[in-house]
Formats: structure tokens, sequence, C-alpha cells
């Protein structure tokens, strides 16, 4: 009986790769299996197998529960009470067993022991495949094209493991047929009842990293590093790189001669047009790097907003932005800033026109000449927040300016905003009172602010709206937001009349 089990783990091993402690794990569970349904009724069942002679014994074991609780499983639980008149050590929670006779191995219901073994060969199979490829999500892997289908594309990869590309993970217009061999990044393992599914990536950044890699040896080497990708699948894209070796030339080496790498790239993308950008720890300089074939005329950055607007010259505006907003589009995904583009000679207008605006503001609100007034714009000062709260020191290093006069131009400003913020505050209370909604009946000052801030502010916009719109808007009752609302449309009545 013994060899009988060791042949059968050793021939099964052999022809489906599966370790033998998997297979003696199966035949365990096809033997309890088989026990219990000789057995007819419900037990719990253990079998152990000697992995050297095959050599087996059965157990029959109970869980042990405290004599308080009800046994809800008759047949696998015992009370406390009871197990310990044969277990003296036993425990709540512990399991008790006994050796019963085994069943013969070669005279178990032999369906049920192949149902079990096969079950339990694909489990092991899958979690083989699943433990083989999570170590390699993000990474680039290669098979053929077996089928299409309406999801996508089906692959067969090394050791007939099949994945799927899955139809937005495709690239447009890319040319794969049946039998093709194909790359794809390795983005997700999903382990379902029917077996894995390794999901495959061509429209991932990192799918185009992961070809660079393999085309450009100083990559691969370390000596140059992607910094960046950003893609629109199968039209373009743009990859930052920088070199940790002063004597390679990052782009040089990921262009290649004449274009052959990025080429070779190129056209496994299906044409694909690649960027290559070099990387600069100056993001003024990055974004105009970024920002190529389009030549950058002048940048103005706004760090607290992360965005930097861009001149170019106007006939080179079209490149800049680029067919339907791509060139922009990737140059923001790729440096992280917020990018505006505009001609050179519409950057110039706006900017004289706010200049001539903060100009006129700064002699209104802080009461200084002309004069004064340019040169706050000339040294970058163009908002009264910018006065008011910008460390003093930037202020007074304007020649001609002392700390006295500093402070008076602080003190101004604040002023200023706060006088804003009061009249603001105000004309929100007043609009929020308009046509006397506040002395509608049933209505109250603070219902009136809360449909205020919903734009509610008449008598005929709060009579515009029906009960559950209300209703919706505020916390009032039924009865009550109907109420309102009849007396919004008194007038109404009242004019028909």
């Amino acid at each position: 009986m013994g060899k009988e089990i060791l042949q059968v783990a050793e021939t099964v091993s052999n022809e489906r790769g599966i370790s033998e402690s998997v297979l003696f794990e199966a035949i365990e569970a096809a033997l309890e299996s088989a026990t219990r349904k000789l057995a007819g009724g419900q037990l719990d069942v253990r079998v152990s197998i000697n992995r050297k002679t095959g050599d087996y014994a059965t157990f029959r074991r109970w869980t042990v529960i405290d004599d308080g609780e009800e046994i809800t499983r008759p047949g696998e639980e015992l009370h406390l009470s009871e197990a310990r008149q044969k277990w003296p050590e036993a425990q709540v929670g512990g399991v008790v067993e006994e050796p019963i006779a085994s069943i013969e191995f070669g005279r178990i219901a032999a369906q049920t022991a192949k149902q079990v073994i096969v079950q339990k060969v694909r489990e092991a199979e899958r979690r083989q495949v699943v433990a083989s490829y999570e170590e390699r999500l993000g990474e680039m892997v290669m098979g053929v094209v077996k089928r299409r289908d309406k999801g996508g594309l089906i692959v067969e990869l090394t050791g007939n493991v099949e994945a799927i590309i899955p139809r937005e993970e495709m690239i447009p217009r890319d040319p794969l047929r049946v039998g093709d061999r194909v790359r794809g990044l390795l983005k997700e393992v999903i382990l379902q009842a029917k077996g894995p599914q390794l999901i495959l990536s061509r429209t991932d950044p990192r799918f185009l990293a992961a070809l660079f890699r393999l085309e450009v040896p100083e990559i691969e080497q370390g000596l140059v590093e992607i910094k960046g990708v950003a893609r629109d699948p199968g039209w373009r894209a743009k990859i930052a790189v920088t070199s940790k070796d002063p004597r390679v030339d990052a782009v040089g080496a990921s262009v290649g001669i004449r274009g052959s790498r990025v080429q070779s790239v190129s056209n496994e993308l299906a044409g694909e047009r690649i960027d290559v950008i070099p990387w600069n720890r100056d993001p003024v300089q990055f974004v105009i790097n970024a920002m190529a074939p389009a030549e950058v005329v002048s940048v103005v950055m706004d760090e607290d907003r992360h965005t930097m607007e861009l001149a170019v010259e106007d006939d080179q505006l079209a490149r800049a932005i680029g067919e339907g907003g791509r060139n922009v589009r990737l140059a923001n995904a790729l440096t992280g800033w917020q990018i505006q583009v505009m001609g050179r000679v519409a950057m110039e207008e706006r900017s004289e026109e706010e200049a001539r605006a903060a100009i006129a503001l700064f002699q209104e609100v802080l009461h200084v000449d002309e004069e004064m007034a340019a040169i706050l714009v000339q040294e970058g000062f163009t908002t009264l927040e910018e006065i008011a709260y910008v460390p003093p020191e930037e202020i007074m290093g304007i020649e001609g300016f002392d700390e006295n006069l500093v402070n008076e131009l602080r003190a101004r400003a604040r002023d200023a905003l706060i006088s804003k913020e009061i009249a603001e505050q105000e004309a929100l209370h007043a609009q929020s009172m308009e046509h006397d909604l506040v002395h509608l009946p049933g209505m109250t000052e603070e219902l009136a602010q809360l449909l205020a801030s919903h734009d509610i502010h008449t008598i005929d916009e709060l009579a515009e709206q029906d009960v559950d719109e209300l209703m919706a808007l505020a916390p009032i009752a039924e009865e009550q937001a109907r109420a309102l609302i009849m007396a919004a449309r008194a007038p109404w009545f009242e004019e028909q009349a």
C-alpha cells in the first residue's frame, strides 16, 4: 500500500511538475474525503502519510468547546468535561483525536480520490503560476498571440501559461495578428476560480521604459537613468533621462546612432513618436526641455499653484500646443507642473495690462504716486497680499525704500485687505436678505442665510423650488418646506387674480 502511494506521488509529480509534498497533501485529502464518505456521518478526519515509506494512519478529531456552549456540529465537537474523561490535557478551543482504522488506498472510491487529487494538483499549479509571475510584476514579458476576442488578445507565454491584453491596454492601430510574437508589461495577476489571470499592458508608461532598458545598454548598466515617462499610446510619448556618468550623453545614448535605438522602440509601439528629453533638477529648465520641439521664450512660475505660463513665438504656438493639445498634455504629465502656453505678443500684452492694473491699484489703495507704484511692480510685487505679508526685508531690498516706508506700505495693504473682507461679508449678508426673504412667513435668518449659500437669494428663486429640492437643501420638515414655497408663490397668484 505504501509503495503504491509513493509510486503515484512520484509519477504525477514528474508528469505535472508539482512537488511531491503537494501531492502527498492531495492524497491525504482524498483519503480523508473517502473516509468521511464511507462513515456516512459528519466527522472530522485527519490522514497522515509517512513521506518516506508511504504508510499512513487515520485519526478522528473533535474540537473542544465549553460545557455551556451548544454543540452545532455533532460528531465534530465535544464538551470539555466529556473530552477530559479520555484526554485530561484537553483545553477549550483545542483539538483531540484518536486513531481509527484506515481504509485501503486501492479500494477508496476512485472517482472521489481522482477529483480531490486533480483539484489539489490544479490548485498547486495555479499557486505556482501566481508565485512565479507575481515576482515579475512590472516587468516585460513576451509571448505569442494565440487568439483575439472581444475582450482583447489572448497571449501564450512560456510553459503554456495564458495571459490577456485587454482592449483598453492595447495600442490603437496595433497591427498584431494570431501567431505574432508580442511584448507586454505584466501589470496584474488575478487569482480566479478557473485559474490565474495574467493582465498585460502595452499602453502603460512603464512598458515604454522597459523597452528602452532593453534597447539601451547604458540604461541597463545604470549609467543612464529614466526619470519619467508620459504617453499618449500609439501617438506620442516623452521620456526624461539623465546621466550618472559625466562622460555619457543620456539623450544621445537613448536615441542611438541615427536614431536607431529610439526607432526600434517606436516600431514596437506601432510607430508612436517619442521625444527623448534631458531631465533637469531646475523645474523651469525641465519644463522648457519637456516642451520640445517648441522653443520657449519666457516663463512665469507660480510655485504656490504649481503652474507655469510659457510664452513662445507666435509662429511656434501650434507646435507648442500640439495636435489636440497633446504636446502640452504630455509635458504636464512628464514634469508634474500645470503648463499654460500662449504666444509671445499675447503674453507681453497681458503682462503690460496686468502691470498697469497693479500700478493703478497701488496708487489708489497704498496712496503712492505712479513712480513708486511702478517701482513696486518692476520688482515683482503685483498684489496687496504680497505687500502685506512677504517678509519686510524683501521690500527693503528695493533701492530708496527704508524701514519706515516699508512698514507704512504694509500697514496700508493690510488695512485695505481687512476692509475688503468686511465689505464682502456685508455684501453677502445683504444679498441673503434681498427682497425681504428673511421676512417671509416661517422663514428664519439662519435658514435664509443657508438658502443664500445655495444661490437662493430672492423670493422668486425660492418660489421656483419644489418641496423635495428645498428639503434636500435645508434640514426642514415637509410641511414647513411646502408652507415656505406657497408663501413665496403667493405674489404669483395675486398677479393672476
